[in-house]
C-alpha cells in the first residue's frame, strides 16, 4: 500500500493503460456519447490521481476506478437534469401529450387497438435492424428519461435507487417511465413499421 502512494504517478499510468478500455466500454454505455464517455474517464484519472492516497487496498483498483466512474456518470446526469430543469425538450412535452391523448374523460382507454408490430416482440429483439431502430429511439428521448429507463430495465436497478440518482420523486419517475415507454411505442411504430 505504501509502495502505492510512493509510486503514485506510475502506479496510476499502469492503471490508465490496464482499466482505460473498460471504463470507457461502461462510460459509453451509460452515455450513448464518445466524447462524454472520454471525458468521464479523464475525470474518472484525474481524480483517482488526488485521492490515491485515500486508496487503502481493501479493493481491487479496477473495482475503486469503476466506483469512481459510477460516481462521474451519476454527477454529469446531475448536471445536465438542472440545467435543463427549467427548459422541457420537444419530446418531453410530446410524452406528456401523448400520455393526455390516449385517456378519454372517464379515464378509459381511448382505443383497444394493438398493432401487430406488438405481437411478435421475441422475433424483434433478434432483429439488428430492430435493434438500431430502438437504439435511435432510446437516443431521442431526453437524457433524464433515457436513464430512468435504461436504469430500470438494462441495469435492473430498484426505483427508489434510480429515483436518488436523479433526484426525483417515485411519483415523478414512474410518470417518466411511462411516458418513456409510449414515446418509445410511438416512435417504433413510425420508424418500424
Amino acid at each position: 500500500m505504501d509502495l502505492i502512494k510512493e509510486n503514485s504517478k506510475s502506479v496510476l499510468e499502469q492503471w490508465v493503460n490496464q482499466f482505460s478500455d473498460e471504463l470507457y466500454s461502461w462510460a459509453f454505455f451509460k452515455t450513448s456519447s464518445k466524447e462524454v464517455a472520454e471525458d468521464l474517464v479523464q475525470d474518472t484519472f484525474l481524480a483517482a490521481f488526488h485521492k490515491i492516497d485515500s486508496f487503502q487496498g481493501k479493493s481491487q483498483p479496477k473495482t475503486w476506478l469503476f466506483s469512481i466512474l459510477n460516481n462521474k456518470v451519476i454527477d454529469h446526469y446531475r448536471l445536465s437534469a438542472r440545467t435543463t430543469k427549467k427548459n422541457f425538450s420537444l419530446t418531453e412535452n410530446s410524452g406528456n401529450d401523448l400520455t393526455d391523448g390516449i385517456f378519454n374523460m372517464y379515464g378509459c382507454w381511448n382505443s383497444n387497438e394493438i398493432k401487430s408490430l406488438w405481437g411478435q416482440e421475441e422475433e424483434l429483439l433478434d432483429n439488428p435492424d430492430f435493434n438500431a431502430i430502438m437504439e435511435e429511439c432510446m437516443d431521442d428521448l431526453p437524457q433524464k428519461w433515457k436513464l430512468a429507463v435504461t436504469s430500470k430495465y438494462l441495469t435492473e436497478k430498484k426505483a427508489e435507487t434510480i429515483c436518488q440518482e436523479l433526484e426525483i420523486t417515485a411519483s415523478n419517475y414512474w410518470q417518466i417511465v411511462h411516458r418513456s415507454k409510449l414515446l418509445l411505442k410511438k416512435c417504433l411504430e413510425l420508424k418500424w413499421v
